[in-house]
């Protein structure tokens, strides 16, 4: 064999996995958590570790929606149901995040995950199978659940875990 054909080939063949290997960073990268979205919220003082479940997730820490700060920025008053709490399904750079990752909520309060249609489709699955959205890639789609007992509560987007896709309930 000719050594030009073999360092020919060997340069392609790089340069081959060194574009494959770009394509797929750019894909599963992690692309980074939506700042807006903790833009005038409050993070928690004790920042809980939540047994390293969220190790492999980029947020600022956990939002405190307990008391005052109750509701949240993304609050949804109805005057037949009580206040809700919105976790964006989809957020950031890449549309793999839950924002915010992580929410701290006083006992009675609704979580209600509101699709961004960013990211393809995606679910909410409690981990200890207290409760389950359905996957869905549609913008606006919802799913609430009431959090009666307190616990921390943690989530995934199963078609999106392996990527990081994971969130919090700190319920006190």
């Amino acid at each position: 064999m000719d050594p030009k054909n073999v360092r020919r080939r060997t340069v392609l063949e790089l340069a081959t996995v060194a574009g494959i290997s770009g394509l797929l960073a750019g894909c599963l990268g992690d692309g980074g958590y939506d700042e807006e979205v903790y833009e005038g919220e409050t993070l928690v003082d004790d920042e809980p570790e939540y047994d390293g479940f969220l190790s492999d997730v980029d947020y600022p820490g956990t939002v405190d929606w307990t008391g005052e700060n109750a509701g949240g920025s993304e609050s949804d008053e109805d005057e037949d149901e009580d206040a809700a709490v919105t976790v964006l399904v989809g957020s950031g750079d890449n549309g793999m995040y839950f924002g915010p990752a992580a929410i701290r909520i006083d006992r009675g309060t609704t979580v209600r995950w509101e699709w961004t249609g960013d990211g393809g489709p995606h679910d909410v699955v409690d981990t200890d199978g207290a409760f389950e959205s359905g996957q869905t890639p549609r913008e606006g789609h919802t799913f609430d659940h009431t959090f009666d007992e307190t616990g921390t509560y943690t989530y995934i987007c199963r078609p999106h875990e392996t990527q990081g896709m994971k969130g919090v309930v700190d319920v006190v």
